[in-house]
């Protein structure tokens, strides 16, 4: 029984490997795609915003933008 457990174990941990080396594999072409946005003249910063706010549901980035515009206006910022 052990030795299965050991197998298994193994297993698992190669996997966690591969998957790691996959993400960071992914990670290099996100940077690589957020570089080629700003040699061609676009503000990185600016796009991983975009992103970001792209993952949002629209009802929970609708309430972020509500809540911003209040707190600029009570900063005189508006």
């Amino acid at each position: 029984m052990a030795e299965a457990t050991d197998d298994r174990l193994r297993l698992l941990i190669e996997r966690i490997e591969r998957l790691e080396e996959e993400k960071k594999g992914i990670a290099d072409d996100i940077r690589d795609v957020y570089a080629e946005g700003k040699a061609v003249g676009y503000d990185s910063k600016m796009m991983r915003q975009i992103v970001r706010l792209r993952k949002m549901k629209p009802d929970d980035r609708a309430e972020m933008e509500a809540t911003l515009e209040t707190y600029k206006a009570a900063l005189g910022m508006s």
